[in-house]
């Protein structure tokens, strides 16, 4: 451990500690420390080490240790602090994906409607299609929270290869939906124009499974651990390259042939292989190989892979079928007219506004409760929920408040270049539908936390059979009993807001029964014995040292 600008460096691990922290001293146990290094000496430290007889000198620090007192005095355990300051990084991930796909589209536009058209088509397909095994793959999160959570942490590197290796099975499955493009858009029997820019678009998409999947894999490793930042600065760096191949692609820009809606897909699909290799390259630092055997985890491991499949699958199923419920409830909705599909497509883009950034909170409510439970703490995990509930709950209230009252500040950037006539059929029908959405997004807010809660636990079955049934039952079926009986707008989105607030009393009763609690994605830690404090040589009156009875070495012994 050496001194740097006022900072402590693990020589183990490097993880630097404040020079605020240099007067905190933990006397702990002899032998080697928690990362992996060896014992630290401090006695060269004079500021430390006042004492020149040496009485210090069997002192040492524990790197493990010493971040959970920096963590802890930064930030109380479960608090909405904790809650926000973790996934902050992800609300602004999600937002910079967001921001990805609308320039895509807007990039389109210029060039051509028809490939604007078909990249939309297309592009919604293949995630309805992908959703099945991006959120089977991207489940390894919990078990990384979890695992990091027990202090297993030598079975994180293994966890995320297991996750690599079901990516690539899941992308050759993709891969052979490739022949058949032309048929399955050919059913849709839209326009020749479109219909080609459709096929080439999602066999592109297909070939970019892959890079996707496995990128979900290794973000897992940083998001799990709580290194939510990585993730944030990967995704804006991500981003950034899609949108200068974009604008090379789709024009032909310095150069490079005119692509159009193939250029808008490949420039997608190097996006995600350049996130794959920044990730990869962080995964195996020399500081990530020795603490989560990040080499020595490459083997296939069956009995994990199964464990990942029996929680993950259920999660995949419930990502694509619940995908798959609002798409058919768009299309009934496209049955009654073309205003009120628009009129729908509008509100629904508005309610992107309140539902994506809580994705954010709901993945980093997952990953808290995740690590909570690897601990043995649910009591921790549960405030960490409550607290991601109440920062929800806030945001959405504010929102739904804003729907209610000043409906048209929400519509003015739709407004724009619109045409004035059709605009004016359609806004009085988004203002009556922005009721519908500032009541249910209320509800909402709980089937974004608590699910995620659930998820985090590992209690996905409960969460897929809920939102499968309840989604169909509740809302596709009656929708299109109504459309078929002449129904208006109206009618087919209460049963959308009906949906919504029925799944939201379905997970906060499972989350307050509390079985969840007892539940584990990982198998159980084995005990860890804990080598004995080694009492100072100088006499046997150190041997009593208050100190060796001190609050800090009694935290020792509880961590």
């Amino acid at each position: 451990m050496t001194k740097s600008s006022g900072q402590f460096i693990c020589h183990t691990c490097e993880h630097r500690y404040p020079k605020a922290y240099k007067t905190v001293w933990i006397p702990a146990f002899a032998g080697m420390s928690a990362c992996g290094g060896p014992q630290w000496d401090f006695s060269s430290f004079p500021e430390i080490y006042p004492d020149s007889s040496g009485k210090n000198r069997e002192t040492f620090l524990l790197c493990r240790v010493m971040k959970n007192l920096v963590s802890e005095n930064r930030y109380q355990p479960g608090s909405c602090r904790e809650v926000l300051n973790l996934s902050l990084p992800l609300i602004i991930s999600i937002g910079i994906g967001s921001l990805q796909m609308f320039i895509d589209r807007i990039f389109l536009t210029w060039y051509s409607a028809d490939a604007m058209a078909g990249a939309m088509q297309a592009g919604i397909t293949s995630f309805a299609i992908t959703s099945l095994f991006l959120g089977t793959v991207s489940y390894v999160n919990t078990f990384v929270a979890q695992y990091t959570g027990a202090g297993l942490h030598h079975r994180i590197g293994a966890c995320i290869w297991q996750g690599i290796y079901l990516s690539i099975a899941a992308s050759v499955l993709m891969l052979l939906l490739i022949p058949a493009a032309g048929v399955m858009f050919g059913w849709m029997g839209h326009q020749p124009a479109v219909r080609q820019s459709e096929v080439i678009y999602f066999r592109i998409m297909c070939v970019g499974a892959m890079p996707l999947l496995i990128s979900s894999v290794l973000a897992s490793f940083f998001t799990g651990r709580g290194k939510t930042k990585t993730v944030m600065v990967v995704s804006l760096a991500e981003t950034l390259v899609n949108i200068v191949l974009d604008y090379i692609f789709i024009f032909g820009n310095f150069g490079f042939p005119r692509w159009g809606v193939a250029g808008a897909a490949w420039a997608t699909v190097i996006a995600y292989i350049f996130s794959v290799a920044v990730y990869f390259g962080l995964f195996i630092r020399t500081k990530h190989r020795l603490p989560y055997a990040v080499l020595s985890g490459i083997k296939p491991d069956f009995e994990l892979i199964k464990r990942i499949l029996k929680f993950g699958l259920p999660n995949g199923i419930q990502f694509m079928l619940d995908t798959l419920a609002f798409t058919v409830f768009i299309m009934f909705v496209g049955r009654i007219s073309t205003t009120a599909l628009t009129a729908t497509a509008i509100a629904f883009g508005i309610n992107t506004l309140a539902f994506m950034p809580m994705l954010g909170i709901g993945t980093g409510v997952s990953i808290l409760v995740g690590q909570a439970l690897g601990k043995g703490q649910p009591a921790l995990a549960q405030r960490s929920t409550w607290s991601g509930f109440y920062i929800t709950y806030a945001y959405m209230a504010i929102l739904a408040l804003g729907y209610w009252l000043v409906p048209q500040w929400f519509l003015f950037l739709f407004s724009i270049n619109a045409d004035p006539a059709q605009f004016a059929a359609v806004k009085p029908i988004v203002i009556n539908l922005l009721c519908f959405v500032a009541f249910y997004c209320l509800f909402d807010t709980g089937n974004i936390i608590f699910s995620a809660a659930l998820k985090g636990a590992g209690d996905t079955r409960f969460v897929m059979a809920m939102t499968v049934v309840l989604s169909w039952v509740v809302m596709v079926l009656p929708s299109w009993i109504a459309v078929k009986k002449g129904f208006g707008i109206y009618v087919v989105w209460i049963f959308a807001t009906a949906y919504v607030c029925i799944l939201a009393v379905a997970f906060l009763l499972r989350f307050l029964a509390g079985k969840w609690k007892s539940m584990r994605v990982i198998e159980a830690a084995a005990p860890e014995v804990l080598p004995k404090l080694t009492p100072p040589q100088a006499g046997p009156a150190e041997t009593s040292s208050p100190k060796a009875n001190s609050p800090s070495a009694d935290r020792i012994a509880k961590d």
